[in-house]
């Protein structure tokens, strides 16, 4: 397997102690393709790693969330996977792909600079939202030997009723298969990513050109992709190792900014989450977080301790 040259370590974008390493990948029908590996060490040298992916529309800034990695002796890798963030280049479409297996070359580069290169032997994945559904594929399929696997609001099925789910997403797959950039019209209100920003009504400082208040285009090659990883997930997978699964309480979806965008989940349906965790694997813990936000851990302070408490309590208990 070809796992693209070994690029220099430079400093990151977030500045020092994040470094940051551009992964060249095979180009695909628009032209050269990289992603973006991004590494905080621990005080001391480990064995011992995590390994995160972002969501859709969306980067790795969740800076805390490294911190609290490295505090408990694991190194912290994240991944920019092709055409988001830190990896997104000019002549792409953002976000991009036909096919979610486009990514686990991303993810196998990533690994084997993980393990094989920096001598990681005991490595946890973590990914949010839509990188819940990406790992969790890629874990199936591939069976790297993971010491546990943390999933933050996974997206594990097509938000609506079970018309969106079965006749809509019938209609989607022919259409995404024929005119795969074909724009899937939706309204974007901006409401989850004004009330994480520091300039809005958040406490984040994040780039809006890589996660942009309105989010980017929703194509139907895409979004085709997606519902045929929702419909192998379904069918059931074995990632291998220990998984533990949180999520805000509930859902709502707002009207306004106000309370609701900052205690619940505005952008999947939890309920959703609850009912397909189970089909990741044979050892799932499945963890809500009364008053959390979409990503749990930039939720507000009192439920965001919360969640990095399960996560301790978790990490205790099954990995460590």
């Amino acid at each position: 397997m070809s796992i693209g040259a070994f690029d220099q370590l430079v400093p990151d974008v977030l500045g020092e102690p994040y470094l940051a390493e551009t992964i060249g990948l095979p180009p695909d029908d628009e032209g050269a393709v990289v992603a973006t590996l991004v590494v905080r060490r621990a005080a001391e040298p480990t064995t011992r790693a995590v390994l995160y992916v972002h969501g859709f529309a969306d980067y790795f800034f969740q800076t805390a969330y490294a911190e609290w990695w490295n505090e408990r002796g694991y190194d912290f890798y994240a991944i920019d996977l092709r055409k988001y963030g830190r990896s997104l280049r000019p002549h792409q479409t953002p976000n991009f792909v036909t096919d979610l297996r486009e990514y686990f070359p991303d993810l196998d580069a990533a690994w084997h600079r993980v393990t094989e290169r920096d001598g990681h032997d005991h490595v946890v994945m973590s990914a949010h939202s839509t990188g819940g559904l990406i790992v969790s594929l890629w874990a199936n399929e591939r069976q790297p030997g993971l010491a546990g696997m943390v999933l933050n609001s996974p997206w594990l099925d097509m938000q609506g009723g079970a018309l969106v789910r079965t006749v809509g997403t019938t209609v989607l797959k022919r259409v995404g298969a024929r005119r795969p950039r074909r724009e899937i019209p939706r309204k974007v209100d901006g409401f989850y990513t004004r009330g994480l920003h520091a300039e809005h009504d958040g406490e984040w400082d994040f780039n809006l050109e890589w996660k942009p208040i309105a989010s980017w285009p929703v194509y139907a090659g895409w979004l085709r992709a997606i519902r045929l990883g929702h419909h192998e997930l379904h069918r059931g997978l074995e990632v291998g190792c220990p998984v533990l699964v949180l999520s805000s309480g509930d859902t709502r979806w707002p009207t306004e900014m106000g309370e609701d965008v900052h205690a619940y989940d505005i952008v999947l349906e939890v309920p959703q989450i609850r009912r397909w965790a189970v089909a990741l694997g044979r050892h799932v813990t499945y963890v809500a977080i009364h008053g959390a936000r979409h990503d749990v851990v930039l939720s507000l302070p009192e439920p965001r301790a919360q969640a990095y408490d399960e996560i301790a309590r978790w990490v205790s208990a099954y990995v460590d």
